[in-house]
């Protein structure tokens, strides 16, 4: 992504979507764009990237209740992952000081919510 000014996201032949890099990470115009340019979690009716997602230890308004099944410290950021209602696996990526303060561990309830802007697309 830091080769080129413009770059073209093709699936299958056909062109999905061209632009900028930063443009193409930050406002894909589809999933497969999103997915083509990194990993991405489904909550509820959007697709957001891992870092993305605001994880609460409260609950809090448009917030979604995750179940934290596993937690990875990897030096300068944690990776955890959560289950919703029993079924849905959700990624989210986190500082450690964000993982310290929320003090997560398997078995512990959270609640998650994406951002308010066009890091998140609609799921179609």
């Amino acid at each position: 992504m830091s080769v080129a000014d413009r770059i073209v996201v093709m699936n299958d032949g056909r062109i999905e979507q061209v632009g900028h890099p930063r443009e193409l990470y930050d406002a894909p115009t589809n999933k497969f764009v999103m997915g083509f340019l990194g990993p991405v979690s489904r909550l509820g009716e959007r697709f957001v990237r891992p870092h993305d997602i605001f994880v609460d230890s409260a609950p809090v308004d448009g917030g979604v209740q995750a179940l934290v099944t596993r937690v990875v410290h990897l030096g300068f950021e944690v990776r955890a992952e959560l289950r919703i209602d029993g079924e849905d696996s959700v990624s989210v990526q986190l500082t450690r000081d964000e993982a310290h303060r929320l003090d997560l561990a398997p078995g512990e309830i959270v609640w998650l919510r994406p951002p308010h802007d066009e890091r998140v697309l609609d799921v179609a």
